[in-house]
């Protein structure tokens, strides 16, 4: 006696083609739409920063962080180098973890006169959960704060940056191509390939877009 052996038809598998298809459409699409609105958030953080900057000097007369003003004003954290407070120059890297350095403090008294949300002088982050920070130049220049237009510089970017760190690959090429010239080695904005937050003293790099490698970016304010 035979026994008839039933399979699936052309039909239903073209049909579970069809709905496997849909779903990997959708979630590609989902994770599309995810790093878009991490790129538009990344922007974002970098171009209110500026504007919180512009708003501090226009009240106080004085840059965020070097405010000489400012712990009398609001008992804010004092300065590591009071000496150097009031001269136009943030000190100290975007990455810091001296409080008193006027990276730093340039977060608290942006906090302090509600510019930007948060309390104390710690790095906001970034949608991926790197650090935002600012410092003048690179630093790799004989004034420690970074020289203006320093010819020792290997970064090559100068004055007051901001930095948004451990941006995955696609996200750092799609925050310099919408701000400036998609390029990490000129323009305004600059990349440098590294871990988490890497110090600002190597040769700006070139994009890679393999799906591991992580950039600081860093604007001219």
């Amino acid at each position: 006696m035979k026994t008839s052996q039933k399979g699936f038809t052309l039909v239903e598998i073209a049909i579970v083609l069809v709905i496997i298809g849909l779903l990997l459409g959708g979630i590609l699409k989902g994770q599309e739409m995810i790093t878009q609105a991490k790129i538009k958030n990344v922007i974002a953080d970098m171009t209110g920063v500026a504007a919180a900057m512009y708003g501090y000097q226009d009240r106080y007369r004085a840059l965020p962080g070097d405010d000489k003003a400012a712990e009398a004003r609001w008992s804010a954290t004092a300065p590591a180098t009071p000496a150097n407070v009031g001269n136009g120059v943030i000190e100290g890297t975007y990455q810091s973890s001296t409080a008193g350095d006027e990276s730093r403090l340039f977060w608290e008294h942006l906090r302090r006169a509600g510019f930007v949300g948060g309390a104390g002088n710690e790095n906001p982050f970034n949608a991926v959960s790197g650090k935002l920070g600012v410092q003048t130049g690179d630093g790799s220049g004989p004034n420690p704060a970074g020289v203006l237009g320093t010819t020792s510089a290997t970064f090559l970017i100068t004055g007051l940056i901001l930095c948004s760190a451990n941006l995955p690959d696609k996200i750092a090429i799609s925050v310099d191509s919408q701000m400036d010239d998609s390029n990490g080695t000129t323009g305004g904005v600059r990349a440098l390939k590294g871990n988490a937050n890497p110090a600002l003293t190597d040769t700006a790099s070139t994009y890679t877009e393999d799906g591991v490698s992580t950039y600081v970016v860093c604007r001219q304010m």
